[in-house]
């Protein structure tokens, strides 16, 4: 059925005048009475009777035009939907857990009439993250292309925050007491990380992280999610793992687990945003507004090779914006 016909009988129906419904289209008189006649055609009724002041539904015209106007607003939500500037704002973010995933939602907070979407693609790649920006099917992505060089030339990459790592230990761990631990306190302990995929920014960075400290992580087995990872270490005296200072995880109260913050220097996983190059979502000014004003590191860090160059992040853009 053609919508455009369907939209031409209601507004002929409101207001009355085959004429009147042409000027508010952007069509002429003889566009409208065409469709009305093909819609008729189509349903089998007549639509419309001719008075002397214009026209006035059928009985049949008058039982169709509830359902007519459904179907134009059902269209006109359809192309809004995914229409840049009035569809929700679509981000990817590694997990619901992940930090990225914790600021959007204090964004979201600071601002509840947001139109916000985010979601998590189903990919370790984060070149196949970069595709899914350039063809649209989200408007940014929380990864990070090690090599920008290898970025689609209509994607940007820019620097959004710093996530320090912490050290997550069950109760009878022996580094459980202690209130922040250095990376030399590290080495020797089993630290089991799930779910590193090869050619993953995460497989990179943990290949550098091992090899400038001397640590062991234990990425062998399958994963099974965060919960059996947790229960874990909640009765081991050995086992721990590492998470980001923002990342969101809970866990029963008997589990009694800590989080360590490790410095001296901090463990600093970087992440970035990738978008559009050009005509980004209007709503990701606002977002890479609020990541400008998140706190920035202090106190000696150490990053990956990828990160220890001049970067261009969210604060720099949104100064350039002002």
């Amino acid at each position: 059925m053609d919508t455009e016909a369907v939209r031409s009988f209601v507004r002929a129906a409101e207001l009355g005048q085959l004429r009147h419904a042409a000027d508010e289209l952007g069509v002429t008189q003889q566009a409208v009475s065409k469709r009305i006649a093909a819609l008729e055609r189509e349903l089998g009724v007549r639509l419309f009777v001719r008075t002397a002041r214009g026209v006035e539904p059928t009985l049949d015209g008058q039982a169709f035009l509830p359902h007519a106007r459904s179907i134009v607003a059902g269209a006109d939500r359809a192309v809004s939907a995914v229409r840049p500037g009035s569809r929700a704002l679509r981000i990817d973010v590694l997990g619901l857990r992940s930090a990225q995933a914790v600021v959007l939602h204090d964004y979201w907070r600071s601002r509840p009439g947001t139109d916000l979407d985010v979601v998590t693609l189903k990919v370790a790649d984060p070149h196949v993250a970069a595709a899914a920006v350039q063809a649209g099917d989200v408007d940014a992505s929380f990864r990070t292309v090690v090599d920008p060089a290898t970025l689609p030339r209509d994607v940007r990459m820019i620097h959004a925050f710093d996530s320090p790592l912490e050290l997550l230990v069950g109760p009878a761990h022996p580094l459980a007491r202690a209130r922040t631990l250095t990376p030399s306190r590290l080495r020797g302990l089993r630290i089991r990380v799930p779910g590193i995929v090869v050619r993953s920014e995460w497989a990179e960075f943990y290949d550098q992280l091992v090899t400038a400290f001397d640590l062991h992580i234990d990425a062998t087995g399958p994963n099974f999610g965060d919960e059996v990872l947790l229960d874990a270490l909640a009765g081991s005296a050995d086992v721990a793992t590492l998470v980001g200072a923002r990342d969101r995880y809970v866990w029963p109260a008997g589990h009694d687990l800590r989080r360590i913050p490790i410095v001296n220097p901090a463990l600093v996983y970087p992440l970035s945003l990738m978008l559009p190059r050009t005509d980004p979502h209007p709503g990701l000014r606002a977002i890479i507004a609020h990541l400008a004003t998140l706190t920035p590191l202090s106190g000696p860090a150490w990053l990956p090779s990828w990160a220890t160059a001049p970067r261009r992040g969210a604060g720099d853009i949104a100064r350039t914006r002002r």
